[in-house]
């Protein structure tokens, strides 16, 4: 792991940039975070850039000598215009206001949505195909920076998120929302956001990065086993069955092998136990 002190950007602004950022400040790093409204009451260092992806103009004052770049988007809202606006506009509009003779890393949080469903275990050689535009779009991106950066580029395929202020889920079983897919069984995976930016702040610092890593924990469950253990800790209602499916995810066990060979170590290896944990710190409301 290289310690020498960086000049990097963070894409998005949101809680997984926020996140990286802390730990990239504590490492020493000069670290700056771009977004369209940046907050006005953070004091934890970040140094904010007001500007919008999708808009190439408002990129004209970026600071010089960006040599590592975080690009972990959110669409405003769930459509194919949305995700194309900035997972391909706003990774185009970034890459053309970049020096690339400076930048040495560009990680790229994907989803594991780039993968169908399936029976066997799905890692970084499991061929890409994605069930929904959310999937494909996100996959064309990743293959379009490939194309731009060569062994720059590393994609990280995050699962679902979970942690404080990720508690939908929870929200849901709850107030009886969340429904078990029955028939045939349903895969889940889940990486709590605190181990996602650890792996964000990683990779940016990786030397010899492969090309793409699969975030998850170590422990995939059957979506029944994961809802009604939550149920219990909640004290709520065993959530409904139901037989529909899920076409946008596809049911597949993620193996993390790869990140961890690379010298990454998770803090939260089990979902169970980090909701848990949650609960009992009373985040879960």
């Amino acid at each position: 792991m290289n310690t020498e002190k960086r000049r990097i950007l963070l894409a998005g602004g949101g809680d997984l940039c926020r996140r990286t950022g802390d730990i990239l400040l504590a490492q020493g790093h000069d670290v700056w975070a771009l977004r369209r409204h940046p907050p006005a009451d953070d004091t934890a260092g970040l140094r904010w850039l007001a500007a919008d992806l999708s808009q190439a103009a408002t990129l004209a004052a970026l600071p010089g000598g960006i040599s590592h770049v975080l690009y972990a988007v959110a669409p405003g809202e769930r459509s194919p215009q949305a995700y194309r606006s900035v997972f391909l506009d706003g990774a185009a509009n970034l890459l053309a206001a970049l020096n690339h003779e400076a930048l040495r890393r560009f990680v790229f949080v994907s989803s594991s949505a780039v993968y169908g469903a399936s029976e066997d275990w799905v890692d970084e050689d499991t061929p890409a195909r994605p069930q929904g535009y959310n999937g494909e779009i996100v996959l064309e991106a990743e293959n379009h920076l490939r194309r731009s950066l060569g062994r720059k580029a590393v994609t990280l395929r995050l699962s679902g998120l979970y942690g404080p202020g990720r508690t939908q889920l929870l929200d849901r079983l709850r107030q009886g929302r969340a429904a078990v897919i029955q028939d045939p069984p349903h895969w889940t995976n889940r990486m709590h956001i605190e181990d996602a930016a650890r792996a964000c702040a990683h990779l940016l610092m990786l030397d010899g990065a492969q090309p793409c890593y699969v975030g998850s924990d170590d422990r995939p469950m059957p979506m029944a086993q994961l809802y009604d253990t939550l149920a219990d800790m909640l004290s709520a209602p065993q959530p409904p069955r139901t037989d529909t499916p899920r076409i946008a995810a596809g049911s597949k066990r993620l193996c993390n092998a790869r990140l961890k060979a690379s010298g990454f170590a998770l803090r939260w290896p089990d979902a169970i136990e980090g909701y848990r944990a949650l609960i009992e710190a009373g985040d879960a409301r």
